[in-house]
């Protein structure tokens, strides 16, 4: 988003390969092997954030189930560096590298090339910007590599196979740099004897850092920038390894104290009910949401995990019912698979948001997710992760050996005719989808000169009879951009200046150049990019006056969330003005989804004659109700 906006990545660090034996853990303290409660934890994450990938309306702070995760592998992570560091007295860097490799790379190396061969079969436009979608994977640099490609409209509203790897990238560079980063503290805690509670505060000042900058830097015009950057989304993962380093030091991060046993209880509730809340109610639209809400939902985490680890209770024994850690063990699969799987499904069995059928396709996403994740983690990330990859190959090996001469072949050809395959889907993937091409052939024509016959001047007697095309002036974005021959074919003679990426506040410099040649009819849509802004829309409106006939044409969009707010908006304004009426595109399209391209938002050939006829339904109600002249359309044949 959705945004987005949002993704996330829930990698699970190893928890038993290469930790040293211990001694019987004290009371109340888990052992070295196992940290109670996380695998829930994560299951509640996962889950939000697949009920937000499923429909944002449904959790719409469900992204923040990003957070969680952060927050579970710095706490997780960290622990694991320093009980290497208790009990061996130092820390085996490329071991623990070697386990992360082992944990991350074998389900991501299935699910890569899996989803893009299934999606050629499927869509062509799933594979724009394929190639580098591929390597930011494999790199782990997902969210380096779409920062740097820029955040322009087509790339917002591109259906991205891979866009939720950008966490993944995140937590693997952690896995990469704060291991060293963790070295280094450990050895100043060492040498200049100092507590632990002041080496998790150092940890906790880089986290305060990144919320810092997270907020400063916010831009509700690119909001990837600081949620996909590593700088400014280190918050979770710095709570997450400063509590772990204050959970290491004698009180064990306070929980050995009077009151926070006295408070305990409190703290509990008050951090399930901060998180709950704030994945019902926040949302990426909202500026508090990464100045407030994603530091908030950090704590909150920080405080259950806390919570969990320190003694059992009812917490713990929720956290470590059996669904909950069944759905925790495997939401790292469920992660990699869930998002290439909606999208998938979203363009082969395409449905209106709302209806029966689309709860159907939701289900039958969730249901192939679970099903390929539970295979992935019993064939594909358990032997890895038990075995190593040379063991693993072994088996892989011994397996084929054993197999029939007829299988082997079979087994080799598939092979190879699956990489010959993946080669050539990566050699030949589109460049732009076909909105985008769409767009663009329809961008000159919609940026023709004005032309200024029949204009009337401002403080002319006001005319509210059914405005002819070559009275109308059309004012908007892309959507505009992509049905110019359809406004055309419904309104010969229509004046229209629209240009992709543009939003309200464009809009009044537009209409402003038009000066005394604007017309008696102005059609604005815009605010597919960023919104409904009400005092730009009003500043608009005041430009054109109260004698011309306008229409606000509302917004419709599969996967953005502020999108019955922005309408809501629009409709609140027009009641405030008499010559002013909204054509209802979001109505007319909802039910048809074949009206629209692949990304859910623009229409498609036949849906730009449905959006001209909604703008020219919405002309005839303002006229009838101005005039009390009923106006008859003419039925028009689809070209």
């Amino acid at each position: 988003m959705g945004a987005a906006l949002p993704q996330t990545s829930p990698a699970r660090a190893h928890e038993h390969a290469g930790q040293p034996a211990t001694s019987r853990p004290e009371r109340g303290r888990p052992g070295r092997g196992h940290l109670p409660g996380l695998d829930g934890l994560r299951a509640v994450a996962i889950v939000a954030v697949l009920l937000f990938h499923l429909d944002p309306d449904w959790l719409p702070g469900g992204f923040l189930g990003v957070d969680v995760f952060f927050v579970i592998s710095g706490f997780l992570i960290t622990t694991l560096l320093v009980r290497e560091r208790e009990g061996t007295g130092r820390i085996d860097l490329p071991a623990f590298w070697t386990r992360r490799a082992r944990r991350l790379l074998p389900a991501l190396l299935v699910v890569v090339p899996a989803c893009i061969l299934i999606a050629r079969t499927v869509e062509a436009d799933l594979l724009v910007g394929i190639r580098r979608q591929a390597l930011g994977a494999l790199t782990f640099s997902t969210n380096w590599l779409e920062i740097a490609q820029g955040s322009d409209y087509f790339h917002a509203t591109s259906p991205q196979l891979f866009m939720n790897f950008w966490s993944l990238a995140v937590e693997e560079q952690f896995y990469l740099f704060w291991p060293l980063v963790t070295v280094a503290l450990l050895a100043v805690h060492r040498r200049l004897g100092l507590r632990w509670g002041v080496i998790a505060g150092v940890v906790l000042g880089f986290g305060v850092i990144s919320a810092t900058l997270m907020a400063v830097r916010y831009d509700p015009a690119d909001v990837t920038r600081v949620y996909y950057g590593t700088d400014t989304h280190l918050v979770g993962l710095m709570l997450g390894a400063a509590l772990a380093l204050a959970w290491a030091g004698p009180s064990r991060a306070g929980t050995t104290t009077p009151r926070w046993h006295a408070w305990r209880r409190g703290i509990v509730l008050g951090s399930l009910v901060t998180l709950g809340a704030l994945l019902v109610l926040a949302g990426e639209g909202s500026s508090w949401t990464f100045r407030i809400g994603i530091p908030a939902a950090s704590l909150a985490t920080a405080l259950l995990i806390l919570a969990a680890v320190e003694r059992p209770g009812a917490l713990r024994s929720t956290l470590e019912l059996a669904p909950l850690t069944w759905i925790g063990r495997r939401s790292y699969g469920l992660y990699l698979w869930h998002w290439p799987v909606i999208l998938v499904i979203d363009q082969d069995l395409p449905t209106a948001p709302g209806s029966g059928q689309y709860v159907w396709t939701r289900l039958w996403a969730v249901l192939v997710t679970v099903a390929l994740a539970d295979l992935s983690y019993r064939f594909v990330e358990t032997p890895v992760r038990q075995l190593g990859f040379a063991g693993a190959a072994r088996a892989v090996g011994r397996r084929a050996l054993s197999a029939a001469p007829r299988a082997r072949h079979i087994a080799v050809g598939a092979s190879v005719a699956a990489t010959v395959a993946l080669l050539a889907v990566l050699l030949t993937a589109p460049d732009k989808t076909s909105t985008q091409a769409t767009l663009e052939a329809n961008a000159a024509e919609a940026a023709a000169p004005r032309q200024t016959e029949e204009a009337p001047a401002k403080g002319d007697e006001a005319d509210f009879t059914m405005p002819r095309g070559s009275e109308i002036d059309v004012f908007g974005d892309s959507m505009v951009v992509g049905s110019v021959h359809a406004l055309r074919y419904y309104f010969p003679g229509i004046q229209i200046d629209a240009k992709s990426n543009r939003r309200w506040s464009d809009g009044t410099e537009r209409v402003a150049a038009a000066g005394d040649s604007l017309r008696r009819a102005v059609v604005l849509a815009y605010g597919t990019n960023a919104g409904t802004d009400e005092e730009a829309v009003e500043a608009l409106l005041e430009e054109i006056g109260p004698e011309r006939m306008v229409v606000l044409v509302n917004l419709h969009a599969e996967r953005l969330s502020r999108v019955e707010g922005d309408n809501e908006t629009l409709h609140a304004i027009a009641e405030q003005h008499p010559n002013v009426v909204v054509a209802d595109w979001h109505g007319a399209v909802s039910d048809d989804p074949d009206q629209l391209q692949a990304d859910g938002i623009h229409p498609s050939l036949t849906g730009a004659h449905l959006y001209a006829k909604v703008i020219r339904a919405a002309f005839a109600e303002l006229s009838e109700s101005r005039t009390g002249t009923p106006v008859e359309l003419e039925e028009l044949p689809v070209p």
